[in-house]
């Protein structure tokens, strides 16, 4: 723990808060444990069903200075009458629960939106019936499709920013049909956002909502059959990884014409650190957190990995390193996709004076 005083970016002392944080043991909750316990004051009551990625951090009174700042509790959210207490023992909760891998948006639509609606709307109402804070972990998925990927391909309109950057108070969310599941997810925590506004509106509960946009890091998947279990099929830069190392060309869904950014995760909890941090700059916001200048392909992503594997193995490359293969072959029927995530970093940079880099660059 830092020894000098801490202050605000008003240049207030930051006082010590206890945070309950649901879904402490998955990737981003690691990384802001890390955080929170290495350069701040702050407690922890860290709650998920599964602390492999914060086992690190939990070792024996004394093992660390802050042993006493972080208490793990293994609960599941949806059936656990502790979850009000642990809300009502801390000053700010922060909601990360949520089933958030694409393959699953198809395969497990139920799962999906009781996830992230379902079993989310306890944590709002105990937020907002006993006064505490909330910081809740949406997606950039909710904007769904830009406006730009209706415009006919050959149309200039397509490289105007107003067709295709996404704005917080402004893009609309524009979804599939029904049948296509893969907006389960989207969906919910679109709805989950809506229920959010509205108990600040007309209840006065304290938050802030992160859409982040593709955050990477370590402890960000797994692969299968390797660090998790054999089933399954992870975010792509698993599936990429697992496909080299098993020296298989990698799969491009749908030829990876879709355009994505991506952000380090250290990079991006810099960012919510500062909204922990900064409660009257950030309460009643919505942040994007992401890297408009860090945009590829999934097809360039699978190039720049290959030549990173073969320069980092040795091992050659692939007579044929990449191979089409369709969404419906891929996800199963009902997937569908988005075209381009670019966000608009207008808000965060204004409330919280902060840019986010990607580093390292993917580019």
């Amino acid at each position: 723990m830092a020894s000098v005083a801490r202050v605000d970016l008003d240049g207030n002392p930051i006082k010590p808060i206890t945070i309950c944080m649901i879904g402490a043991g998955g990737f981003i909750g690691s990384h802001l444990c890390e955080k929170l316990m290495s350069e701040t004051p702050h407690k922890v009551l860290a709650l998920d069903v599964y602390n492999d990625k914060i086992k690190h951090l939990l070792e024996p009174e004394n093992a660390h200075p802050w042993s006493d700042r972080i208490q793990f509790h293994r609960l599941n959210i949806k059936q656990d009458s502790r979850l009000e207490g642990l809300i009502k023992m801390a000053d700010l909760t922060i909601n990360l629960a949520a089933i958030c891998t694409p393959a699953d948006y198809n395969t497990r639509p139920l799962d999906t939106i009781y996830s992230n609606f379902i079993d989310a709307l306890p944590v709002v109402k105990y937020c907002s019936e006993n006064n505490k804070r909330l910081i809740h972990f949406s997606t950039c998925e909710v904007y769904g499709k830009t406006i730009g990927s209706y415009l006919p391909k050959d149309s200039p309109l397509r490289q105007d920013p107003a067709y295709y950057v996404l704005k917080e108070d402004e893009s609309p969310c524009i979804f599939g049909s029904i049948e296509k599941q893969r907006w389960s997810y989207a969906c919910a925590k679109q709805l989950i956002e809506r229920l959010i506004y509205a108990e600040g509106a007309e209840n006065g509960l304290e938050f802030t909502i992160v859409r982040p946009f593709n955050w990477i890091g370590p402890r960000m998947d797994f692969i299968p059959g390797i660090d998790g279990p054999s089933e399954g099929v992870p975010r792509v830069l698993a599936c990429f990884s697992n496909n080299l190392l098993r020296h298989e060309p990698l799969k491009l869904v749908d030829g990876g014409q879709s355009q994505r950014t991506f952000v380090y995760i250290r990079d991006a909890i810099e960012a919510v650190l500062l909204m922990i941090e900064n409660p009257a700059r950030a309460n009643g916001h919505i942040f994007n957190v992401g890297n408009p200048n860090n945009e590829v392909t999934v097809r360039q992503l699978g190039e720049m990995m290959t030549e990173v594997y073969v320069k980092v193995s040795g091992e050659p490359k692939l007579e044929t390193p990449t191979i089409d293969v369709s969404s419906q072959e891929f996800y199963g029927v009902g997937y569908d996709d988005s075209d381009k995530r670019i966000p608009d970093m207008t808000i965060i940079n204004k409330q919280l004076g902060i840019y986010l880099s990607c580093t390292p660059s993917l580019m």
